[in-house]
């Protein structure tokens, strides 16, 4: 458990690390770069380096947590990988339903697995669920995302390598935007964000812009036509969430 540096989130839990690459977004993988630095540091959770690994000893982590919180689930992995046993992911599932008091935000590029495994899942409405979008040629994990039983759904358009002109918002709850940080990062247009900006606001869905990322993120910042966007879906049982 850490205090997340991601924007639309407050604190980041691992229960799963280690992941592989699956499409274009995954080229400049921040998780892999910090894995393997944990890994030369010593540390026991990450011997493997980026091997996808599950941490039994951390599931019960967010019951000692007695303010409710925004917890990202998995920063370090995708709670859906294949490699993750679906024993496992119960368990993950029955710690997020027994910690009601909490927000848990679940993120995939590996849609088409949660689907198949959406009947088997518990879906308490405190599990937001999400897939990572990075161009059109991704933009079926949208599709998938509607067919699973998540109360909250969202998208994270981020690295955000290409136009998603054809990105549908139906059914979808909340839309993060962000462009891809680090010293080989890909550039993100602004007509891109925008066209998504617009499509959210046309179609009422929370709209919250990350960053520009670049080589330096921070003098890059995460203004957008000088304003900041910061929305978010409504967080229902959450009242008094840990957001400050």
């Amino acid at each position: 458990m850490a205090i997340s540096r991601i924007e639309w989130t407050k604190m980041s839990w691992n229960p799963v690390t280690g992941c592989s690459k699956l499409s274009a977004g995954c080229k400049n993988c921040y998780a892999e770069v910090m894995a393997k630095r944990l890994c030369s540091m010593g540390s026991e959770k990450y011997v493997n380096g980026f091997e996808v690994a599950t941490h039994p000893e951390t599931l019960l982590v967010p019951f000692k947590w007695k303010t409710p919180r925004l917890v990202f689930v998995n920063s370090m992995s995708d709670l859906f990988h294949e490699a993750v046993p679906l024993s496992f992911i119960l368990e993950v599932f029955k710690v997020m339903n027994q910690c009601r008091r909490h927000q848990f935000q679940v993120l995939t590029k590996r849609a088409r697995r949660l689907v198949q495994l959406d009947k088997l899942l518990s879906w308490s409405s405190n599990i937001w669920m999400g897939v990572s979008v990075e161009n059109e040629h991704v933009l079926s994990r949208v599709d998938w995302l509607r067919k699973c039983s998540a109360e909250v759904k969202f998208l994270s358009l981020e690295p955000l390598l290409g136009p998603l002109s054809d990105l549908s918002l139906v059914d979808i709850d909340w839309v993060i935007v962000g462009g891809e940080s680090g010293c080989h990062a890909r550039p993100t247009r602004e007509e891109w964000v925008l066209e998504i900006r617009n499509k959210c606001a046309a179609t009422g869905v929370p709209f919250f812009f990350k960053q520009w990322g670049g080589t330096n993120r921070k003098r890059a910042g995460r203004l957008l036509r000088g304003g900041t966007y910061e929305q978010m879906p409504l967080l229902g049982e959450a009242d008094g969430l840990l957001l400050d």
